[in-house]
């Protein structure tokens, strides 16, 4: 049941009080609008970072760098290590860590895409239909590679938005059509779009597909693998498997296990870990600073408690001598300090939430593009801990001077002028 009586006496107190209130309460606000628009635009600042990330965040890339620099089992150094189908396969036998398994090859040299009278000079690779798991992309007509198309080496491709509007009429059905690579035909069966933005965006809409085992077969590359890309079973670590990938290459190809610069390699998990570390410093910092405005409004709003209970010490007392329970007393004052940094920190988050929002809302409809800032938002599990360090302040805030206002000794307290 509400206690009308009880709600009166704290309302009536603040407006006694309001200029102090309302200084101490703004501090409070303050720092839950900091905390709240610190960890926004932090978000925002991770979520262009993860968006123009480019590959899958636990993707491993390995390619033969340089040539061998010690003999081994009788054979000279100076080799240079071409990668072939049968590293595909040793690879599937004993890296079981492996989830996703992607050869891939490059048309090297200068060419041209022709189409009619059209051409345009774009990168062509050779890849494995589980490459789309590797390198996230929007399909948005048609499909992407499918192993029919490797075990029957079909002339497919999967091209971009470059590639579009440099061979295609505006408007033009595109699926379907063919275009000529090198002098050999290929069948458009997709059309996909990158999910980066920038120049990342940019370099991979001019990207064309086609299945790895046609461009070994049409363009002289049999046998020929150019590098690997991975992706590891879940609850696997890029590193062992990079690790293991390594030692499976160097013992087919009789590379000395110490000759560490033969094979080349990128490993986009241990990269991403110092990216996610680095994000959570931030987020430490912004509560760190947000925190300590909090804390600085708390001391207000107790000084302000304090200087309340003084005034009421008579009150308190003749409280205390009809049979109030100190408990009773404790919790009117921090109710009190409850419902001043409630009001305040409320405002504040729901100014920082409304800021948030708006820039969001203007960015999406006026189509704007910020190259390292994307959807500024605060998630639900922070508001309410953020609502949790409210009322954590509140209670705080109230706590001493309570304590002390219990202590008081009514005999004393009704001689107080």
């Amino acid at each position: 049941m509400i206690d009308i009586d009880k709600w009166q006496e704290i309302f009536n107190s603040i407006r006694k009080h309001k200029l102090r209130t309302s200084l101490t309460a703004i501090a409070v606000a303050w720092g839950i609008f900091m905390l709240v628009i610190l960890l926004g635009s932090g978000n925002g600042l991770r979520n262009s970072v993860e968006r123009n990330f480019g590959v899958a965040k636990n993707s491993i890339f390995v390619w033969s760098a340089n040539a061998t620099t010690i003999a081994y089992k009788g054979l000279p150094k100076g080799r240079y290590i071409q990668f072939t189908n049968g590293d595909k396969d040793a690879i599937e036998q004993n890296v079981p860590e492996v989830g996703v398994l992607s050869p891939r090859n490059m048309l090297g040299g200068s060419y041209e895409i022709v189409r009619g009278n059209k051409s345009a000079s774009y990168r062509v690779y050779g890849d494995y239909p589980g490459y789309i798991k590797v390198l996230p992309m929007i399909i948005t007509e048609g499909r992407f590679l499918n192993d029919i198309d490797m075990e029957q080496r079909r002339k497919v491709a999967i091209v971009g938005p470059a590639t579009v509007e440099a061979l295609f009429e505006p408007g033009e059905k595109v699926i379907g059509k063919y275009i000529r690579i090198m002098g050999v035909n290929f069948k458009v069966v997709g059309i996909f779009k990158s999910k980066q933005r920038g120049e990342g965006e940019v370099y991979r809409n001019q990207e064309i597909y086609i299945p790895n085992t046609t461009m070994q077969y049409a363009f002289n590359m049999t046998n020929r693998i150019g590098w690997f890309a991975f992706i590891p079973k879940e609850g696997q670590s890029a590193a062992v498997v990079e690790q293991k990938v390594k030692e499976t290459l160097a013992k087919r190809h009789n590379v000395s296990p110490e000759d560490k610069v033969v094979f080349g390699s990128a490993n986009v998990e241990e990269e991403y870990k110092k990216v996610s570390n680095l994000f959570l410093g931030i987020r430490l910092f912004s509560w760190f600073v947000s925190i300590m405005t909090i804390i600085a409004g708390v001391v207000g709003v107790g000084n302000i408690m304090l200087i309340i209970v003084k005034e009421r010490t008579r009150e308190i007392g003749i409280r205390k001598s009809l049979g109030a329970k100190p408990w009773s007393i404790i919790n009117m004052i921090i109710l009190e300090a409850l419902v001043i940094t409630g009001v305040a920190g409320y405002l504040g988050l729901l100014g920082g939430v409304a800021i948030l929002e708006g820039l969001n809302y203007i960015m999406e409809t006026n189509n704007i593009e910020v190259q390292f800032f994307y959807k500024p938002e605060i998630d639900f599990n922070t508001a309410l801990l953020a609502i949790g360090v409210l009322i954590f302040a509140g209670v705080l805030a109230g706590w001493i001077p309570g304590k002390r206002a219990a202590k008081v000794n009514p005999v004393v307290a009704l001689k107080d002028e």
